[in-house]
């Protein structure tokens, strides 16, 4: 069996699991950021959750990497999630770490285009607003001058911002907040690029409908034409005694049989 056959297999079996640990950071994240005021045991367990992560992604990059044929080639195209499995401790950077919960999630979808263009507008948007937005609130609630001060007030701003609207009325003012907002930034660009380039396929792919069904409708109608003009030549032919067509010969002033000169004199009967 070809290794591409056993990573295939290997994130078809691994897929569920990853999902619901990928659940679970998010949940265990967003608790430490939504209430900072638990007590101890439960903040020391949020934070073992959220460690005990990367080393899970970890190893299913390293096992994909490994059973890949064209390692080079699974880099370039997972350059995501080697960043979620080499950058986790930097508090800015853990919305990649939700980046590579997308890709678990991607796994499951389908591979029509527009099961694709509803994924990334639904999932991914709602998920990197949610977790750009607590990671923007948990650097700058408490910073000085801070303008984010609520979840709320980091929603909008993460709204404002994927879209490219950005109103300005809410920013970051820290370094870690500005990091963030700088990956939001690029990541909405990318985003409307691909939900843009879907949706223009779609319309070309319903004229491109359109004309076919046009075309065959067209090709039924002269298929239709044509089998009345053969019933009509049929009917032609009964009445004419059943006599081929090729063997009709002209009545009155026709031309004479093939042989019959003018001084020919008639065939006796």
């Amino acid at each position: 069996m070809q290794r591409e056959d056993i990573r295939a297999r290997y994130e078809r079996a691994s897929q569920w699991p990853l999902i619901v640990i990928a659940v679970l950071f998010v949940v265990a994240y967003a608790w430490r950021v939504l209430q900072p005021d638990v007590p101890g045991w439960a903040r020391t367990a949020l934070l073992v959750v959220t460690v005990a992560v990367w080393p899970v992604f970890l190893v299913d990059y390293v096992v994909r990497l490994v059973l890949a044929e064209r390692r080079w080639h699974f880099v370039r195209r997972n350059w995501v999630d080697g960043l979620a499995v080499l950058l986790p401790l930097l508090r800015p950077l853990r919305i990649i770490s939700l980046v590579r919960v997308a890709r678990v999630l991607d796994r499951r979808l389908t591979v029509s285009l527009h099961g694709r263009v509803a994924y990334y507008v639904t999932s991914i948007s709602a998920l990197v607003v949610f977790m750009a937005s607590l990671a923007v609130y948990d650097a700058e609630r408490d910073a000085p001058d801070a303008v984010i001060t609520s979840y709320g007030d980091a929603v909008w701003w993460g709204l404002t911002t994927i879209t490219t609207v950005g109103y300005g009325d809410e920013y970051p003012v820290t370094s870690e907040g500005r990091v963030v907002a700088a990956l939001l930034m690029v990541g909405g660009i990318a985003l409307l690029g691909v939900v843009t380039a879907a949706v223009a396929s779609w319309f070309v792919g319903r004229v491109a409908d359109a004309a076919q069904a046009k075309d065959d409708a067209d090709e039924a109608a002269l298929r239709a034409q044509l089998a009345d003009l053969t019933d009509e030549v049929r009917r032609l032919r009964a009445d004419l005694g059943g006599q081929p067509a090729g063997e009709l010969r002209p009545t009155g002033s026709g031309s004479a049989p093939s042989g019959a000169g003018p001084g020919t004199p008639p065939r006796q009967q």
